[in-house]
Protein backbone atom coordinates (compact mmCIF):
# COMPACT_ATOMS: atom_id res chain seq x y z
CA UNK A 1 0.00 0.00 0.00
CA UNK A 2 1.15 3.61 -0.76
CA UNK A 3 0.28 6.98 0.73
CA UNK A 4 0.65 10.28 0.25
CA UNK A 5 -0.79 13.51 2.68
CA UNK A 6 -0.27 17.35 3.00
CA UNK A 7 -2.72 19.76 4.94
CA UNK A 8 -2.77 23.45 4.09
CA UNK A 9 -4.28 26.05 5.99
CA UNK A 10 -6.27 27.71 3.15
CA UNK A 11 -6.70 31.17 2.59
CA UNK A 12 -8.81 32.46 4.77
CA UNK A 13 -7.65 31.05 8.48
CA UNK A 14 -5.15 32.27 10.01
CA UNK A 15 -4.26 29.12 11.89
CA UNK A 16 -4.16 25.70 10.74
CA UNK A 17 -6.41 24.04 13.34
CA UNK A 18 -6.70 20.68 11.37
CA UNK A 19 -4.46 17.63 12.66
CA UNK A 20 -3.59 14.14 10.90
CA UNK A 21 -1.29 11.10 11.35
CA UNK A 22 0.32 8.97 9.48
CA UNK A 23 1.03 5.84 11.40
CA UNK A 24 2.16 3.31 8.99
CA UNK A 25 3.47 0.82 11.99
CA UNK A 26 -0.02 0.93 13.32
CA UNK A 27 -1.95 1.01 9.77
CA UNK A 28 -3.62 4.09 11.35
CA UNK A 29 -4.86 7.17 9.50
CA UNK A 30 -6.48 9.66 10.76
CA UNK A 31 -7.81 13.42 10.11
CA UNK A 32 -8.95 15.85 12.90
CA UNK A 33 -10.67 19.55 12.09
CA UNK A 34 -10.50 21.09 16.06
CA UNK A 35 -12.88 23.76 16.77
CA UNK A 36 -12.66 26.73 19.45
CA UNK A 37 -11.07 30.32 19.36
CA UNK A 38 -7.85 31.31 20.63
CA UNK A 39 -6.06 28.21 19.08
CA UNK A 40 -8.26 25.90 21.23
CA UNK A 41 -9.40 24.12 18.01
CA UNK A 42 -5.96 23.46 17.29
CA UNK A 43 -4.70 21.98 20.67
CA UNK A 44 -8.45 19.78 20.42
CA UNK A 45 -7.64 18.21 16.93
CA UNK A 46 -3.98 17.66 18.26
CA UNK A 47 -4.71 16.27 21.41
CA UNK A 48 -7.40 13.75 19.98
CA UNK A 49 -5.08 12.91 17.66
CA UNK A 50 -1.79 11.95 20.06
CA UNK A 51 -4.17 10.36 22.02
CA UNK A 52 -5.83 7.74 19.73
CA UNK A 53 -2.07 7.01 18.57
CA UNK A 54 -1.01 6.82 22.09
CA UNK A 55 -4.10 4.16 22.72
CA UNK A 56 -3.48 2.25 20.07
CA UNK A 57 0.00 1.89 20.85
CA UNK A 58 -0.51 0.51 24.41
CA UNK A 59 -2.49 -2.05 22.63
CA UNK A 60 -0.58 -3.12 19.81
CA UNK A 61 -0.27 -6.10 18.22
CA UNK A 62 -4.37 -5.70 18.20
CA UNK A 63 -6.45 -8.16 19.30
CA UNK A 64 -9.17 -10.10 16.78
CA UNK A 65 -11.40 -7.22 16.94
CA UNK A 66 -9.26 -4.37 15.61
CA UNK A 67 -12.35 -2.45 15.52
CA UNK A 68 -13.83 -2.24 18.98
CA UNK A 69 -10.05 -1.46 20.11
CA UNK A 70 -10.46 1.79 17.60
CA UNK A 71 -13.69 2.94 18.66
CA UNK A 72 -12.27 2.75 22.34
CA UNK A 73 -9.86 4.57 21.12
CA UNK A 74 -12.21 7.53 19.88
CA UNK A 75 -13.77 7.01 23.23
CA UNK A 76 -10.67 7.85 25.07
CA UNK A 77 -9.60 10.55 22.79
CA UNK A 78 -12.93 12.55 23.59
CA UNK A 79 -12.56 12.34 27.69
CA UNK A 80 -9.48 13.57 27.34
CA UNK A 81 -10.49 16.73 24.92
CA UNK A 82 -13.38 17.06 27.35
CA UNK A 83 -11.49 17.44 30.25
CA UNK A 84 -8.88 19.70 28.75
CA UNK A 85 -11.64 22.26 27.94
CA UNK A 86 -12.79 22.44 31.06
CA UNK A 87 -8.53 23.13 32.20
CA UNK A 88 -8.21 26.90 30.33
CA UNK A 89 -11.09 29.71 30.12
CA UNK A 90 -9.82 29.89 26.54
CA UNK A 91 -10.35 26.50 25.87
CA UNK A 92 -13.98 26.23 27.06
CA UNK A 93 -16.49 24.69 24.42
CA UNK A 94 -13.70 23.40 21.90
CA UNK A 95 -14.18 20.21 20.52
CA UNK A 96 -12.84 18.42 16.93
CA UNK A 97 -14.17 15.79 14.35
CA UNK A 98 -12.44 12.82 14.45
CA UNK A 99 -11.74 9.99 11.55
CA UNK A 100 -9.51 7.30 11.54
CA UNK A 101 -8.86 4.41 9.54
CA UNK A 102 -7.14 1.18 10.92
CA UNK A 103 -5.81 -0.95 7.97
CA UNK A 104 -5.44 -4.47 9.10
CA UNK A 105 -4.87 -7.63 6.48
CA UNK A 106 -7.49 -7.08 4.03
CA UNK A 107 -10.06 -4.76 6.06
CA UNK A 108 -10.05 -1.50 6.61
CA UNK A 109 -11.85 -0.21 10.18
CA UNK A 110 -13.43 3.28 10.64
CA UNK A 111 -14.07 5.26 12.99
CA UNK A 112 -15.82 8.55 12.30
CA UNK A 113 -17.08 11.57 14.53
CA UNK A 114 -18.10 15.06 12.94
CA UNK A 115 -17.68 16.01 9.25
CA UNK A 116 -14.65 14.89 7.63
CA UNK A 117 -14.57 11.99 5.84
CA UNK A 118 -13.66 8.79 4.15
CA UNK A 119 -14.14 7.90 0.38
CA UNK A 120 -13.43 5.11 -1.46
CA UNK A 121 -12.98 4.93 -5.18
CA UNK A 122 -13.34 1.14 -6.81
CA UNK A 123 -13.46 0.49 -9.86
CA UNK A 124 -13.82 3.77 -11.55
CA UNK A 125 -16.75 5.21 -8.70
CA UNK A 126 -16.69 6.76 -5.61
CA UNK A 127 -18.46 5.83 -2.42
CA UNK A 128 -19.02 8.00 0.87
CA UNK A 129 -18.19 5.73 3.69
CA UNK A 130 -18.66 8.45 6.39
CA UNK A 131 -21.95 10.28 7.01
CA UNK A 132 -21.49 14.23 8.07
CA UNK A 133 -22.63 14.75 11.49
CA UNK A 134 -23.68 18.05 10.94
CA UNK A 135 -27.27 20.13 10.39
CA UNK A 136 -26.69 20.32 6.82
CA UNK A 137 -25.74 16.60 6.53
CA UNK A 138 -29.00 16.39 8.10
CA UNK A 139 -31.00 17.98 5.82
CA UNK A 140 -29.28 16.16 2.86
CA UNK A 141 -30.25 13.07 4.60
CA UNK A 142 -33.86 14.20 4.50
CA UNK A 143 -33.83 15.23 1.12
CA UNK A 144 -34.70 18.79 2.29
CA UNK A 145 -31.51 20.19 0.41
CA UNK A 146 -28.95 18.74 -1.98
CA UNK A 147 -25.34 17.96 -1.55
CA UNK A 148 -24.48 21.25 -3.76
CA UNK A 149 -27.29 23.61 -1.75
CA UNK A 150 -25.19 21.87 1.62
CA UNK A 151 -21.89 22.98 0.00
CA UNK A 152 -23.18 26.57 0.03
CA UNK A 153 -25.43 26.63 3.44
CA UNK A 154 -24.66 29.46 5.19
CA UNK A 155 -25.32 26.76 8.42
CA UNK A 156 -22.92 23.69 6.77
CA UNK A 157 -20.43 24.50 9.85
CA UNK A 158 -22.66 23.60 12.44
CA UNK A 159 -21.83 19.85 13.81
CA UNK A 160 -24.37 17.59 15.88
CA UNK A 161 -21.24 15.64 16.91
CA UNK A 162 -17.83 16.10 18.03
CA UNK A 163 -15.00 15.04 20.34
CA UNK A 164 -14.85 16.87 24.05
CA UNK A 165 -18.72 18.60 23.57
CA UNK A 166 -19.87 15.80 25.95
CA UNK A 167 -17.85 13.27 28.43
CA UNK A 168 -18.81 10.44 25.98
CA UNK A 169 -19.62 10.58 22.23
CA UNK A 170 -21.33 8.59 19.80
CA UNK A 171 -19.17 6.83 16.95
CA UNK A 172 -19.99 5.59 14.06
CA UNK A 173 -17.93 2.65 12.99
CA UNK A 174 -17.67 -0.07 9.90
CA UNK A 175 -15.57 -2.71 8.51
CA UNK A 176 -14.64 -2.49 5.08
CA UNK A 177 -12.82 -5.50 3.04
CA UNK A 178 -9.94 -3.80 0.85
CA UNK A 179 -9.16 -4.53 -3.08
CA UNK A 180 -6.40 -4.06 -5.25
CA UNK A 181 -6.67 -0.78 -6.53
CA UNK A 182 -8.90 1.07 -4.66
CA UNK A 183 -8.37 4.46 -3.26
CA UNK A 184 -8.79 5.60 0.43
CA UNK A 185 -9.45 9.59 0.54
CA UNK A 186 -9.68 10.87 3.97
CA UNK A 187 -10.47 14.39 4.02
CA UNK A 188 -11.80 17.73 6.34
CA UNK A 189 -14.36 19.87 5.15
CA UNK A 190 -11.88 22.22 3.88
CA UNK A 191 -11.59 20.19 1.10
CA UNK A 192 -15.43 18.95 0.55
CA UNK A 193 -16.97 22.03 0.76
CA UNK A 194 -14.99 23.05 -2.34
CA UNK A 195 -14.90 19.80 -4.34
CA UNK A 196 -18.15 17.57 -5.23
CA UNK A 197 -17.19 13.46 -5.28
CA UNK A 198 -17.10 13.81 -8.59
CA UNK A 199 -14.47 16.61 -8.70
CA UNK A 200 -12.60 14.23 -6.17
CA UNK A 201 -12.81 11.70 -8.39
CA UNK A 202 -11.52 12.97 -11.62
CA UNK A 203 -8.59 14.48 -10.26
CA UNK A 204 -7.82 11.37 -8.71
CA UNK A 205 -8.19 9.22 -12.51
CA UNK A 206 -6.15 12.20 -14.08
CA UNK A 207 -3.20 11.40 -11.05
CA UNK A 208 -2.68 8.26 -10.80
CA UNK A 209 0.81 9.39 -8.34
CA UNK A 210 -0.44 9.46 -5.04
CA UNK A 211 1.59 12.67 -4.39
CA UNK A 212 0.17 14.35 -7.29
CA UNK A 213 -3.06 13.31 -6.35
CA UNK A 214 -2.76 14.77 -3.16
CA UNK A 215 -1.14 18.28 -4.34
CA UNK A 216 -3.57 18.45 -7.15
CA UNK A 217 -6.92 18.24 -4.38
CA UNK A 218 -5.75 20.81 -2.10
CA UNK A 219 -4.57 22.91 -5.15
CA UNK A 220 -8.15 22.48 -6.66
CA UNK A 221 -9.79 23.79 -3.47
CA UNK A 222 -7.18 26.34 -2.86
CA UNK A 223 -8.52 27.96 -6.36
CA UNK A 224 -12.20 27.78 -5.25
CA UNK A 225 -11.60 29.94 -2.62
CA UNK A 226 -9.60 28.28 0.03
CA UNK A 227 -12.21 29.19 2.96
CA UNK A 228 -10.86 27.00 5.49
CA UNK A 229 -8.12 24.29 6.30
CA UNK A 230 -8.08 21.58 3.89
CA UNK A 231 -6.17 18.17 4.96
CA UNK A 232 -6.29 15.23 2.82
CA UNK A 233 -4.75 11.69 3.25
CA UNK A 234 -4.72 9.46 0.56
CA UNK A 235 -4.08 5.65 0.33
CA UNK A 236 -3.39 3.67 -2.58
CA UNK A 237 -4.25 -0.33 -2.63
CA UNK A 238 -1.54 -2.08 -4.47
Amino acid sequence: MKWSQASDAGLVRQVNEDSMCVEPGLGLFAVADGMGGHQAGEIASRTAINELVRFLKAHYPFPRDPGSLLLQGIQEANRLVYQLSFSNPGYRGMGTTLTAALVKNEYLYLAHVGDSRVYLLRKGKMHQLTEDHSLVGELVRLGGISEEQARNHPRRNILTRALGIEPRVEVDGARVKIQKGDKIILCTDGLTVHLSPQDILMLLQENPDPDRAVSKLIQAALNRGGSDNITVILLAVD
